[in-house]
């Protein structure tokens, strides 16, 4: 394995480190305003001016959503589809609005995720214990007080982690968790969060996840003509994991600021979900040992009445190391992937209704392989952004401009010319009326997304001339919520969205003539069209509180990349035309009762063709969960119950990757 940080790259780190912590002294403010306008304010915060509402759910709603990992609960947003190959290993990625899942950015505490590598984030190594709250933005964020990386995704997913709170003369916090299921699972964690000053706390947490994977599952096989070959009920062998998290975070209040430090790690060994074809069933001897860390930091402050700046900086090391000793090719490839990071974000107020804000990021990235005649790559990225904010009366105005600067070395082959590119976005918002009830919504973006190091320099496939896959998006909404007197009916929220993206220059793998050598190509052209819709109330019924919740999506997304092929025209590969949740929470005293419902219509697979041999029928989900909690003192004592997909039904997300039947979990919690 070859492990190398140049000279250059020290000297250039060093010079970019220096340039953003002297731009920060630039221009200032700051804004956010979630979907259901629960404002979480910073010290310094005075002004909001929401554009594009976001979808959230809160640390209460992830708990009672019989969710495992942010993917499970990113499921209940409209207009999202997850990939999920099966299992409590399997990977698990998500696309919005059927985009691809290269271009969603990932932000944890507010630094993006990030993997040069295939610019896929696994979602399914992220617990949701230490998670405060989880958003997703169509377009991006509707603020301009934000890096320049925040400007640079057609969708935007937030992870918020639990930032440490005390209740009266408490210094010290401690939650204990167990949870087990009727799939072998044994997952113990632990959060601890200390007051070391009136201005200073810490928190650390860590888990622990071990299971063989096993479920049963019913697999068949149809001919051609629609027969049934076989049907049979099998057991999946290939999805054990055991993972090790931990985090720990420093928080501090200054005069006019904050700041944090938050250091993270994941180390995983899991067998890899095979796809169940031929009628075999048994594991595959594949593997995947992972080993993630990044430590980051923030740090934000008012210079003046109407100037604000923010650092940021993280530095990100990523280890993988792929197994297959079981396939005819016997294959054990090691991966090292590096990532600095450096922001600084600066935000003015002209006016009390104009803001204005400059943004400056600088990434670096490396990838080792032990691949033969590897390339080497080394990714220096510039990113320059320029945005206004501006309120006349009840209309709202977002405007920004995103400069991406790209140049990249390799040691072998050839490399990737360096790109530049300017991509603009726009973002308005209308209140027609007096009332403050409805608001009219609309947005345009374009956006790109650069090739991966994968799709760029993998050995005997990748293409170093690829060009970036481009998304113009373009949204008509309107949000409507309103709050009532009633005892019984007590609020009403509803959002409804229409959309239409292209993605242009997609990027695709095509066979040369030799099935071991493919070759990247930019050939791709795909058109979506589609309707979000989101509907959400507060009910009272004598002691016992209801909030039930819909989505809703419907999408048409056709690939027109080439007129002469007989898909054109078709759906994409398992893109369903109708998708829903439904969700209903119920309070009562110390109860809480949760059913969840999920659908998705039906797809076809990869094959491309809209043709009956390559459809997928629609999968639906029953879920249900019951939590107590009980009082001891001055402590708290929660015990869960859940018991999932009910009815017991065998589908797949991916075609030949079963999910699991009915099973069972139990959740105990203890907080001192």
């Amino acid at each position: 394995m070859v492990t190398r940080f140049t000279s250059r790259f020290y000297k250039t780190a060093v010079a970019i480190f220096v340039t953003a912590s002297s731009f920060c002294f630039s221009q200032s403010k700051n804004d956010t305003v979630k979907e259901t306008e629960i404002v979480k304010v910073d010290v310094y915060r005075k002004n909001f001016k929401e554009i594009l509402p976001a979808q959230t759910l809160s640390s209460e709603q992830l708990e009672r959503l019989n969710s495992h990992s942010v993917a499970d609960a990113l499921r209940y947003f409209s207009g999202v589809q997850i990939k999920d190959y099966g299992g409590i290993g399997g990977l698990k990625t998500i696309n919005i609005r059927s985009m691809g899942s290269q271009h969603i950015g990932v932000f944890y505490d507010g630094i993006q995720l990030g993997n040069a590598q295939n610019g896929v984030v696994d979602l399914g190594r992220f617990s949701l214990d230490d998670i405060e709250e989880v958003s997703l933005y169509n377009g991006q964020k509707s603020e301009i007080f934000q890096p320049a990386k925040d400007f640079g995704s057609s969708g935007s997913i937030y992870l918020q982690p639990k930032t440490p709170a005390f209740k009266l003369n408490k210094k010290t916090n401690l939650v204990l968790r167990l949870k087990n299921s009727s799939i072998d699972l044994f997952n113990p964690s632990f959060r601890l969060e200390q007051k070391i000053s009136d201005k200073i706390s810490a928190s650390f947490s860590s888990e622990f996840l071990q299971s063989d994977g096993i479920y049963r599952f019913r697999y068949y096989k149809k001919y051609p003509d629609g027969a049934l070959a076989y049907d049979t009920i099998a057991k999946r062998f290939d999805s054990d994991i055991k993972a090790k998290r931990f985090e720990t975070s420093f928080h501090g209040i200054l005069n006019n600021g904050s700041w944090n430090v938050r250091g993270y790690g994941y180390i995983s060994d899991r067998g890899i979900p095979a796809a169940i074809v031929n009628n075999r069933f048994d594991g595959r001897g594949q593997r995947l040992v992972d080993d993630n860390y990044f430590v980051q930091a923030n740090f934000k402050k008012r210079l003046f009445p109407k100037l604000e700046t923010q650092l940021k900086a993280k530095f990100a090391y990523d280890f993988t190391h792929y197994i297959d000793t079981v396939s005819s090719i016997k294959i054990q490839n090691q991966y090292i992937q590096r990532e600095i990071y450096l922001s600084s974000s600066n935000i003015y107020n002209v006016t009390q209704n104009w803001d204005v804000s400059a943004s400056f990021d600088f990434q670096y990235n490396n990838l080792d392989a032990d691949l033969v005649n590897f390339s080497y790559p080394t990714r220096y990225t510039s990113l320059l952004a320029f945005a206004t904010t501006y309120q006349w009366k009840k209309l709202k105005f977002l405007g920004s401009v995103l400069g991406t600067f790209v140049h990249e070395d390799v040691e072998k082959n050839a490399k990737s010319p360096d790109k530049t590119e300017w991509t603009p976005a726009a973002f308005l918002s209308y209140q027609p009326f007096d009332s403050n009830d409805f608001t009219l919504r609309a947005f345009y973006k374009r956006i790109f997304r650069m090739p991966t190091f994968n799709d760029l320099y993998y050995t005997m496939i990748g293409n170093a001339f690829l060009e970036p896959e481009f998304t113009n998006q373009y949204n008509l909404g309107f949000t409507y919520q309103k709050s009532f007197q009633s005892q019984f009916f007590q609020s009403f929220y509803a959002k409804v969205d229409g959309y239409f993206n292209k993605v242009e220059n997609k990027i695709i793998a095509a066979p040369t003539g030799n099935m071991f050598r493919w070759m990247m190509l930019n050939l791709g052209e795909v058109e979506i069209i589609g309707t979000d819709v989101n509907v959400q109330a507060d009910l009272l019924v004598g002691n016992v509180k209801l909030k039930p919740l819909l989505s809703y999506t419907f999408q048409r997304a056709r690939d027109f990349s080439d007129r002469n092929e007989t898909y054109f025209g078709d759906q994409i590969p398992y893109t369903p035309w109708h998708s829903g949740t439904f969700s209903l929470m119920s309070d009562y005293k110390d109860w809480s009762f949760n059913y969840s419902f999920m659908y998705v219509g039906e797809r076809y697979d990869g094959q491309q063709n809209n043709i009956q041999y390559n459809y997928i029928q629609p999968w639906y989900t029953h879920d249900l969960s019951i939590q107590k909690k009980m009082h001891w003192e001055n402590h708290q004592f929660k015990a869960s119950f859940e018991v999932n997909n009910i009815f017991n039904q065998y589908y797949d997300v991916v075609l030949n990757y079963p999910m699991p039947g009915r099973n069972f979990k139990l959740i105990l919690s203890f907080t001192l």
